[in-house]
């Protein structure tokens, strides 16, 4: 079992075990708290098998999901060498824990080898320090006290007075397991693959009502996620200002951002993950992930988990976003409007598919986008005759429609 609050590096480890020498054929289980999957595109492209779970945490909502797939891998006829499983940050790792032993058929089939918890040495002391209202677990707590393992990951990020301070406070809360220093996930496999590390009789001595399946188990509700989908290619540079912006301003109660993009001009997808404030953007050309493929649908995919954050205003505030992306030319035509309001119109999901030849006039692309589509000084006919007018779509500017005398 990998763990780890949200943005340790367990996606990058899962990366290191996929493509390292060990000659184990492994399953991954991949988790992902909020409706809107993207690690599927952050872990590389493998010949290893890959099942996802989404909206939902694996230690409670959907649970179910992960009997069901490991039932599936456990009967197929081409057994796998391990099954690796990584939870959400917000996992407790102790209810997948306890699925190795109180489901019969996982229980028969399948040993617990180790839990594994990565750390992100920059940012763990203020999650594992969180007061959380009576009754709710602190998932970080949790995820270091339950673990065989801690990778005490991004070492490079920290003094080394702050790696002091955090491994103090790992040891306080977890005193047997062993605490292993990485850089980018980086970790020699043997120390985490095949290590028989999980100990019942300890984790029994620390929770007895770890086997217990009715026990309680609530998350904090003030931490949720935001999922933003959006067909298209992106301008890059507006898309990182909008990120920055929206990271320093909000950044302390955004835990975790990431997502896929498709950016305009470019062949290569790129990705962009973020920890509190601090983001990075990488793209395939940099061997992060693929190329887009011929025929692909291009779209943009991004997840924001954090506390008290407001699903409407992101949304809107990142179609804001694409709505600035004013493009300039010279005659002002009937045909760049089109594509301008096209451009608009997807992105806001008015229509699904429009073709510039299906419109005869701007009477018809009110028609068509509704009543959002406007101009400034009325309807004029495109082959009519008239001043130079502005097009508005639910008030923004999208360009000058000059429409030429007989």
């Amino acid at each position: 079992i990998l763990t780890g609050f949200l943005g340790a590096g367990k996606t990058t480890l899962v990366n290191h075990i996929l493509t390292g020498n060990h000659g184990k054929r492994i399953a991954v289980i991949e988790n992902e708290f909020g409706e809107v999957g993207v690690d599927d595109g952050l872990v590389i492209e493998t010949k290893e098998e890959i099942f996802e779970m989404n909206n939902g945490c694996i230690c409670c909502t959907v649970r179910g999901d992960l009997i069901r797939i490991m039932h599936k891998l456990l009967q197929r006829k081409d057994k796998f060498d391990a099954i690796l499983i990584e939870t959400t940050g917000l996992a407790d790792p102790a209810p997948v824990a306890q699925t190795f032993f109180v489901d019969e058929e996982i229980k028969e089939q399948a040993s617990l080898d180790a839990i594994i918890t990565v750390v992100d040495a920059k940012h763990v002391l203020a999650h594992l320090e969180e007061v959380k209202p009576e009754g709710v677990e602190n998932e970080a707590v949790e995820q270091v006290a339950f673990a065989d393992k801690i990778l005490l990951n991004k070492v490079d990020l920290v003094t080394e007075e702050e790696r002091s301070a955090v491994s103090a406070k790992l040891r306080s809360i977890n005193k047997f397991a062993d605490i292993i220093e990485t850089s980018h996930s980086n970790v020699a496999l043997d120390r985490v693959l095949g290590v028989g590390a999980f100990d019942l009789s300890r984790v029994m001595e620390m929770d007895p009502s770890f086997l217990d399946e009715d026990g309680e188990h609530q998350h904090d509700s003030t931490v949720s996620s935001v999922g933003i989908q959006a067909e298209g290619e992106a301008d890059l540079n507006k898309l990182n200002s909008w990120l920055g912006s929206l990271l320093k301003d909000k950044g302390v109660d955004i835990f975790r951002s990431k997502g896929l993009l498709a950016v305009k001009g470019s062949n290569d997808k790129y990705v962009f993950q973020g920890v509190h404030m601090t983001m990075t953007m990488g793209c395939s050309a940099d061997g992060i992930g693929r190329s887009w493929k011929d025929g692909e649908k291009r779209e943009n995919k991004l997840v924001f988990i954090g506390r008290n954050l407001d699903r409407e205003e992101l949304n809107k505030s990142f179609r804001e976003f694409q709505w600035n992306r004013r493009r300039h030319c010279e005659s002002g035509t009937f045909s760049f409007i089109v594509e301008q309001i096209k451009c608009a119109g997807l992105l806001m999901g008015f229509i699904s598919h429009v073709e510039s030849h299906e419109f005869g006039t701007i009477n018809h692309v009110q028609k068509v986008f509704s009543s959002t589509v406007r101009l400034t000084s009325g309807l004029t006919p495109v082959n009519g005759c008239g001043y130079p007018q502005e097009v508005l779509l639910d008030k923004r500017v999208l360009g000058t429609l000059r429409t030429p005398c007989k």
